[in-house]
């Protein structure tokens, strides 16, 4: 098979120096279309979400029903800077960091369970 390959490039002629670059609008229409929907479909979700966490953490009070990154479900006790004391069962409280909390739960949904 390897016969072939020197028959097949001894066909061609060599190509003409190109006169200049041409379609260069081209490229920066892809580029600009690529970052539009890398903004749109990436960063912006993502930005969405941390501002919605972040609202979350900061309106944490005691009382509120939460679950953590781990699945934990319990009732807020005590919510500090950088901490939040969750109880999860009777006199079984844990600390976690204020980050770890994923969600909060309507009111009554610990009882439910």
């Amino acid at each position: 098979m390897s016969f072939l390959i020197p028959a097949a490039f001894a066909d061609t002629a060599p190509a003409a120096a190109a006169a200049g670059p041409a379609g260069t609008g081209f490229e920066w229409v892809f580029l600009v279309g690529f970052l539009v929907i890398f903004y749109l479909m990436i960063w912006r979700p993502q930005a969405k979400r941390n501002k919605e966490h972040k609202n979350l953490l900061s309106a944490l009070q005691k009382g509120d029903e939460v679950v953590t990154s781990a699945g934990i479900a319990g009732k807020v006790i005590k919510v500090a800077d950088d901490f939040v004391v969750v109880e999860v069962a009777a006199n079984v409280e844990l600390k976690f960091q204020k980050g770890a909390i994923a969600a909060t739960l309507p009111k009554g949904t610990l009882k439910a369970i």
